[in-house]
């Protein structure tokens, strides 16, 4: 991990090995498509996406890219991500195999509808 908390996500995938910043930079990228209106931060030292909350979260480390999708998140693609390492809210895609694009969209599809679903629930209050 990044000992000072960078300034911003370019400033953050540029503190990795070449090989993890290419990988780093696919995470941003699929995450950037899926929800283009969703703002770039860092938080917790690591890069951040808000759309009505935190949508996701992504960080690199020695031997796997951690993806952040809260714990909603993992739930929902319990079967799909159950051939990775993970937690109740994270899952850890190794560094020698390709990532799964395909997956990260799905979820980030998934959390930003329950973002913007929890948004509208709010405004009916």
């Amino acid at each position: 991990m990044i000992a000072n908390t960078p300034a911003n996500v370019d400033q953050y995938i540029a503190a990795f090995p070449v090989e993890t910043q290419k990988l780093l930079t696919q995470v941003r990228e699929t995450i950037r498509k899926i929800a283009p209106e969703a703002e770039e931060v860092i938080s917790y030292q690591m890069p951040a996406y808000k759309l009505n909350g935190m949508l996701v979260y992504f960080a690199g480390y020695k031997n796997h890219i951690g993806f952040y999708p809260t714990g909603s998140g993992i739930q929902a693609f319990k079967k799909e991500l159950s051939v990775y390492k993970g937690a109740k809210g994270s899952v850890q895609f190794p560094l020698d195999k390709p990532l799964p694009i395909a997956l990260i969209s799905e979820i980030v599809k998934f959390r930003k509808i329950e973002n913007l679903q929890k948004a509208e629930a709010k405004k009916k209050r």
